[in-house]
C-alpha cells in the first residue's frame, strides 16, 4: 500500500468531496420505504422506485469507494456523477429548491475536477 498517497491533499480533497455521498448511504438504507415512497411521489411507480433506490445505494457506495481508496477515480467520480445528475434535475430543478441545487451543481464541478486531475 502506498501511504504517500493516502496523506496527499489530493486524497484528502477526494475523501471530503466523497463525505457528502457516504452521508446519503445511511438514510438510503434506514428509511427505505420512505425513500421508496419519496421517490414514487416524484411521479414514478413504487415497484421502480425501489429499483431506482436500489441503484441509487450500489453506485454511491461503490463510486465513493472507488474515489477515496483506488487509483480508478474517473470510475468512481463517473458513477457518483451517474447518481447526482438525475438526481438533481428530478429532485431540485423539476422542484425548485435553490440551495439544493446549487449543493448538487458544486458536487457535480468538484467530480469533473476529480475527473480532469485523474486523467493527467
Amino acid at each position: 500500500m502506498d501511504f504517500k498517497r493516502f496523506y496527499s491533499l489530493n486524497f484528502l480533497g477526494r475523501l471530503f468531496l466523497s463525505a457528502i455521498f457516504i452521508n446519503a448511504i445511511p438514510s438510503k438504507i434506514l428509511d427505505f420505504g420512505g425513500k421508496t415512497e419519496y421517490i414514487a411521489a416524484q411521479g414514478f411507480p413504487e415497484f421502480l422506485s425501489a429499483i431506482f433506490l436500489v441503484a441509487a445505494i450500489l453506485v454511491l457506495v461503490i463510486g465513493s469507494f472507488l474515489l477515496i481508496f483506488t487509483k480508478k477515480i474517473k470510475l468512481g467520480s463517473s458513477l457518483l456523477l451517474i447518481f447526482l445528475i438525475p438526481t438533481t434535475v428530478i429532485f431540485h430543478l423539476v422542484n425548485f429548491d435553490p440551495i439544493h441545487l446549487i449543493m448538487n451543481i458544486s458536487l457535480i464541478g468538484g467530480l469533473l475536477l476529480a475527473i480532469d486531475k485523474s486523467s493527467t
